[in-house]
């Protein structure tokens, strides 16, 4: 099947600077119900990555989101929020984006385009056949990436992609590639928007499934989050209560900040 660009495809609305706010609000929204269906679809090859991902950082490797532009920041917010989440090291999963850490915050011209940067960004990490390096790609396209995932395949680096056009050259050079469909966005080409929405619920599950797969939840509790401020301190707190059974809440938070984590708190309560 030739390849084919369904989010550059011309919306299905017209004439938006005609609408009003309201119409302009559920008609997003209304697109947006869209998105979770598509990635439902995608499942079968989101689990078949999660599985691949999970065997090789249980023996010791990481996880890499490379991208640019939108989908470089997706990668960089997902892989910024495991470690105070699941307190895991800051390297153990790594976000890198064309153009390095300027475009975080604003788009660095022509960075996407260049082939050979992203496995140089790649080889900076000292990434190895140990590890997993996932592209994402909104458009599948982007040279960034592809060149990147074709140097790990090279290197017998296991390689995933997310993008949201069927076929695409970045799925072609992925070990696991995600295809996520979600049509032409509301804004013609404007791919921050249900692409973008579509791209960080595959991340969110992805790392969610990584981190409990990796021992870093118990029962449905994040044991392990870092206690960054007093709301997490409190939340903590009350799980470190339920968990040994402590109705005392002053002690079990002085406990809790004893040792850093619920579940280091618990273990220590215990012996």
């Amino acid at each position: 099947m030739a390849f084919e660009k369904i989010t550059e495809q011309v919306s299905s609305y017209r004439h938006l600077e005609s609408m009003t706010v309201g119409e302009l609000l559920r008609n997003i929204n209304k697109e947006d119900q869209t998105v979770p269906l598509a990635v439902e679809k995608a499942i079968p090859q989101i689990e078949k990555l999660a599985e691949a991902a999970t065997d090789k950082m249980l023996m010791g490797g990481r996880l890499f989101y490379i991208g640019a532009g939108t989908s470089g920041r997706l990668g960089i917010v997902d892989a910024s929020e495991c470690p105070p989440t699941y307190g895991v090291p800051p390297g153990l999963v790594i976000g890198i984006i064309a153009g390095g850490e300027k475009a975080i915050t604003t788009a660095v011209e022509f960075a996407e385009d260049d082939k050979e940067q992203g496995w140089k960004d790649l080889e900076a990490h000292q990434v190895s056949e140990k590890d997993v390096v996932i592209g994402i790609a909104a458009s599948g396209t982007t040279p960034y990436v592809i060149g990147a995932l074709e140097e790990c395949r090279k290197r017998g680096i296991i390689t995933g992609s997310i993008s949201c056009n069927p076929d695409s050259p970045v799925s072609a050079a992925a070990d696991f590639p995600i295809e996520v469909v979600v049509g032409p966005e509301f804004v013609t080409g404007s791919t921050r928007m249900k692409s973008g929405t579509a791209q960080k619920l595959v991340l969110n599950m992805i790392s969610t499934t990584l981190m409990i797969q990796l021992g870093r939840v118990e029962d449905n509790k994040m044991v392990n989050m870092q206690l960054t401020n007093d709301k997490l301190v409190d939340r903590g707190t009350q799980m470190l209560m339920e968990r040994i059974k402590l109705t005392d809440y002053e002690k079990a938070r002085d406990l809790l900040l004893q040792h850093g984590s619920v579940k280091k708190a618990a273990d220590a309560y215990s012996a």
